[in-house]
């Protein structure tokens, strides 16, 4: 691991990679001009590809590694640790530190009080800071500051899509939270009130629109693994007639001066359509409700929970204003037939004129479609992103560039399916970058007291204006290239 030469032209500092994944965090590093020394993905599959780009394999096991008995990570300057997220995911139970995963925080405080590196920067889905795990979040922070460390315990929550694309930003929106931390046990800068490396960005507007189209070269036509299915097709052709039938209705509409005229922001679902005089006598308690059971409600409305009392009333009250427009378009396009998750519409378009000018996700809660700007993040649980002008999917190579890897990069003979979820599990490329180089003239003051330190200063601030594109682009060759190299000495 250690012939690694410095992009940056000066001394490479030595870094550890937590947790690599596919290298989210390497490709930063190795663009500042690091030296991985050590790295460690329990993941075979994500180390192979970690391996193919960056050129060794970190395959294995950190609690194997930095134990109560075991210390077997080097010296560095240098640790990042995207540590698993799923015990604090919304998506997840959120047990926090009482699941098996998240005690892995306590193999990483292991590494750090043996090592003491100079920075050190975790990350974590956004949730790790909010009031779920405040205790979890209080732990960390006080057993950094124990460890002789400077650490804001404010949250540095940020996304690709805050940052311009010349300093590496994506347009997708993946809101990760980072802990920064810089080795002071001399006091050298406070360690009260710490502010975040945040005030050192620059970020964009929240005005400025990105263009999908723009902003990420996508590829022209067809591309293999990215069409969509015949019923795809048949929903969201369905719905985009629903919606270019509605807009000339809504706009027809008086509203108040200064207010445009929008599509419901509501769910829309087909199943819960129904005469709102019907539903209105009997939450009066005027009469049955004839659909009671097909809308799986209870006995009385009193029962029924108030999200969905409101739900109900702004479903029935709009089919009853439209209901003949509304009977003629679903029997035309035979909507009873579809899969439940595909009767309903979620609008989170604004004024885009059609479903085929939208991104969209097949969800399990129905058809979700919003301005083709910020994509969704990616996460391996949910369906890729429908990009509706090219009328399909994502490519896993568009997916890659929106974590702000090079096009160059190396998946290797694995599954589609597995790329995306990879992509989905890693961190994207511009924040880290952003982060890092924030931090680092946060601390200014503590970094520049050391040899060291000024090194990596040096690395992190002076010799890394701009952003991280074209050296990760030289990163990932010379990555390449030491696996081309090692391959050829295995077959020798």
């Amino acid at each position: 691991m250690g012939d690694d030469m410095s992009l940056a032209g000066s001394q490479p500092f030595r870094y550890i990679d937590l947790f690599a994944g596919i290298g989210g965090f390497a490709a930063a590093l190795q663009a500042f001009g690091g030296e991985c020394v050590y790295s460690i993905e329990k993941d075979p599959a994500a180390a192979g590809v970690y391996e193919r780009n960056w050129g060794h394999s970190p395959l294995g096991d950190l609690t194997d590694h930095a134990n109560d008995t075991v210390m077997v990570v080097p010296e560095h300057d240098v640790l990042v640790a995207g540590f698993p997220c799923q015990p604090f995911s919304k998506s997840g139970a959120q047990r926090g530190m009482e699941e098996t995963r998240g005690t892995l925080y306590w193999n990483i405080l292991k590494v750090i009080q043996a090592h003491h590196p100079t920075i050190v920067v975790l990350e974590n889905v956004k949730n790790l800071a909010g009031r779920r795990h405040e205790h979890e979040w209080k732990v960390i922070i006080d057993t950094l500051r124990e460890a002789g460390y400077r650490v804001s315990d404010k949250a540095v929550v940020l996304s690709p899509h805050r940052l311009p694309l010349e300093l590496g930003g994506r347009p997708q929106v993946r809101e990760r939270v980072f802990i920064t931390a810089t080795y002071d046990p001399e006091g050298l800068l406070s360690h009260e009130d710490v502010e975040t490396p945040l005030a050192y960005m620059k970020l964009r507007g929240r005005g400025d629109d990105w263009s999908v189209a723009a902003d990420l070269p996508l590829v022209e036509g067809e591309v293999p693994g990215t069409s969509l299915t015949r019923d795809e097709m048949q929903w969201i052709d369905a719905w985009d007639d629903f919606v270019t039938m509605m807009w000339p209705v809504v706009r027809s509409q008086a509203l108040p001066s200064g207010r445009l005229p929008a599509l419901p922001g509501f769910p829309l679902w087909y199943d819960r359509w129904i005469d709102i005089e019907a539903l209105t006598s009997w939450a009066a308690g005027a009469a049955r409700m004839p659909y009671r059971r097909q809308l799986e409600l209870p006995d009385q409305w009193e029962d029924v929970p108030a999200w969905k009392q409101t739900f109900l009333v702004k479903n029935a009250q709009f089919y009853s204003q439209h209901k003949d427009k509304l009977d003629a378009w679903a029997h035309e396009h035979g909507v009873a037939s579809f899969p439940a998750s595909r009767r309903k519409l979620e609008w989170q378009a604004q004024q885009t004129e059609s479903l085929w000018e939208c991104v969209l996700q097949l969800r399990p809660s129905g058809i979700r479609a919003k301005r083709a700007t910020h994509l969704p993040a990616l996460v391996a649980i949910t369906q890729t992103s429908i990009l509706g002008q090219q009328r399909r999917r994502l490519s896993t190579g568009e997916a890659a560039l929106l974590q702000g890897l090079p096009e160059t990069f190396d998946f290797g003979p694995q599954s589609p399916a597995e790329t995306y979820k990879q992509l989905g599990n890693g961190v994207n490329v511009g924040v880290v970058w952003n982060v890092l180089r924030a931090h680092a003239q946060r601390d200014r003051e503590i970094l520049m007291s050391t040899d060291e330190g000024r090194a990596l200063y040096r690395n992190l601030v002076e010799e890394a204006d701009g952003g991280p594109d074209e050296r990760v682009k030289e990163a990932l060759a010379a990555g390449q290239a030491r696996y081309c190299r090692s391959q050829m000495a295995v077959a020798v």
